[in-house]
């Protein structure tokens, strides 16, 4: 470790950052887990609604700077893709 205060200061706050992204990636990857469920069942409501919930979860995510936007709208727009699928 640093020996310089501001240093280790920064340590303590990246340690902190970083504990933040993993638990909001992991939560992302669970509802995106639980919406492709939902698709393959063939569940239009049920993936209907946990699109929307993802998709917030999503955009919280870019405003967190945990995700980079771009990312986010592919997600998004892969996940829509596959819900209108379900209709066909």
């Amino acid at each position: 470790m640093a020996n310089i205060k501001q240093q280790k200061k920064r340590v303590l706050t990246n340690e902190i950052a970083r504990q933040r992204n993993q638990a909001i990636r992991a939560r992302l990857r669970t509802e995106a887990g639980k919406f492709n469920k939902l698709v393959e069942a063939g569940d239009k409501e049920g993936a209907e609604a946990q699109f929307r919930s993802t998709s917030r979860l999503f955009d919280k995510a870019v405003t967190k700077g945990t995700i980079h936007r771009n990312n986010a709208a592919n997600k998004k727009s892969n996940m829509a893709r596959a819900l209108n699928k379900i209709g066909k």
